[in-house]
């Protein structure tokens, strides 16, 4: 096996080797739940569930962790404009996500833990870093000595010059002058009135953002990950952040593969989408527009690197290449209803060729999770599924090996496209009764049950092989 991904640390390719084999620790960033997220950030959901089913396809046991940032500003102004407690906020947009990306058909992570369930977590941690010289506290804030960590701006490949000098841009001359230095960042932050808070050795106060992660990633995955990812927005400061307070605190590698997924853009500028923004298109408001197989199918075959560029152009190819999947499953499910089962496979001249596809798709994909690349070997599958199905005699065992096939490329892409029962008896017994009419030459009765059925939004095809029906999209 010779997976190879592309290693934002490294800034190279590098083949994937898990720390036990066979078993993947696999941390992603998630949300800071104060509102319903939007594509942009479903995008993120999206690519590491596809890279996480091509690693379960592959054979790996991949331990999936995604955290809930649960408290933060955002969260907390929120709060206030609702009416509600922060937690109240927190679990209604964490409802929201789970229902949003459910219609994904994101797989659930293993864990999904809240930064308000690992406060005593993180004060134990903050206090160890103060303790080995890594943190200090200054009037009730706790701030990393990022001087303390020779390696600070590896990930981000940014000069200690250029991050003081940012850091100087973004920060007020009150907590300028509580710091050290200006690029040393929050560990704790002192409470405000009537801000919610835990007591702390250094009084009340809540976690700064980035300690979050460290403590939930190590304590549900142990001391090194073998991948931490997340949104390209994240690698400075949050995870250049995390890398520096974990590896302070543990002496040693925090990760040993970051991933980091493409913005989605939006509008002729092709802006990032984002909330601040404004630009940006909530997905359940997508979702009940557009059949989520498609939006599933626009945010998860562009390579996870690369920018997406979301407008009604690519929302159309992506509504009709799923079109093209479901067509042929339907007819593939229609000559195997038809075809009667053989002691012998003659035709296993097809089986070689869909095998030859498959092993194309795993050189696809096994470089860098090429999803683009994997999806145009899923669709030479289909090109093939569709030469056989235009053959005069073709064998079941072959039909359900092609199908069976298709399914489970799909499957590593979240995709699922044979939710509804295309063995519908009533419909059926219709297309057998209008088949009677027409034998009978009674084609005024025939002609009837086709817009009856065209009414219910089934369409009739005859073929050489049968009346086929199909559901429109």
């Amino acid at each position: 096996m010779s997976i190879q991904l592309y290693n934002t640390l490294t800034r190279q390719k590098e083949f994937f080797t898990p720390q036990k084999e066979n078993e993947v620790t696999f941390y992603v960033c998630g949300p800071t739940v104060y509102n319903y997220i939007h594509i942009g950030n479903a995008r993120s959901s999206v690519a590491f569930d596809t890279i996480r089913r091509y690693l379960e396809y592959r054979g790996f046991t991949v331990n999936y962790v995604s955290n809930f940032t649960d408290v933060d500003d955002k969260i907390i102004k929120a709060a206030k404009e609702e009416g509600l407690t922060p937690k109240e906020v927190a679990d209604k947009y964490i409802e929201a996500f789970m229902e949003d990306t459910g219609a994904l058909n994101i797989k659930p992570a293993n864990k999904y833990p809240r930064v308000m369930d690992h406060i005593e977590d993180i004060v134990a941690f903050n206090e160890r870093l103060i303790e080995k010289g890594h943190a200090y506290e200054a009037d009730g804030d706790v701030y990393f000595r990022t001087d303390s960590f020779e390696k600070y701006g590896e990930l981000s490949h940014m000069s200690l010059d250029e991050l003081r000098v940012g850091a100087s841009e973004r920060t007020n001359d009150e907590e300028l002058a509580r710091k050290e230095n200006p690029i040393d960042f929050a560990l704790w932050k002192k409470a405000k009135d009537g801000e919610i808070s835990w007591p702390s050795p250094w009084g009340e106060g809540r976690p700064g953002w980035h300690i979050e992660c460290s403590v939930m990633a190590t304590k549900h995955l142990g001391h090194t990950l073998d991948i931490h990812a997340g949104g390209q927005d994240l690698e400075f400061p949050h995870h250049e952040n995390e890398i520096a307070q974990s590896e302070s605190h543990y002496d040693q590698t925090f990760a040993n593969y970051w991933l980091h997924n493409g913005f989605v853009t939006f509008g002729q500028d092709e802006e990032k989408m984002s909330k601040s923004l404004g630009n940006f298109v909530l997905l359940r408001d997508l979702i009940e527009a557009v059949d989520p197989m498609v939006v599933r199918y626009l945010l998860g075959t562009v390579h996870y690197r690369r920018p997406l560029k979301y407008d009604d152009a690519a929302l159309e190819d992506a509504r009709n290449n799923i079109a093209r999947l479901r067509e042929v499953l339907r007819r593939t499910n229609y000559r195997i209803d038809q075809t009667e089962e053989t002691t012998e496979v003659q035709d296993s001249d097809w089986l070689d060729r869909i095998n030859e596809i498959e092993t194309s798709f795993k050189v696809a994909m096994d470089d860098d999770f090429n999803a683009a690349n994997g999806m145009t070997a899923v669709f030479e599958l289909v090109k093939v599924m569709n030469h056989y199905l235009e053959e005069e005699t073709v064998e079941k065992a072959v039909l359900i090996e092609m199908k069976q096939k298709l399914n489970e490329l799909l499957s590593i892409f979240g995709l699922v496209l044979e939710k509804e029962d295309l063995v519908d008896e009533t419909i059926q017994a219709l297309i057998d009764e209008r088949n009677q009419a027409r034998a009978d030459r009674n084609f005024q009765r025939a002609d009837e049950i086709r817009d009856e059925l065209k009414a219910q939004g089934i369409l009739l095809d005859d073929t050489p092989h049968g009346t086929q029906w199909k559901r429109e999209n």
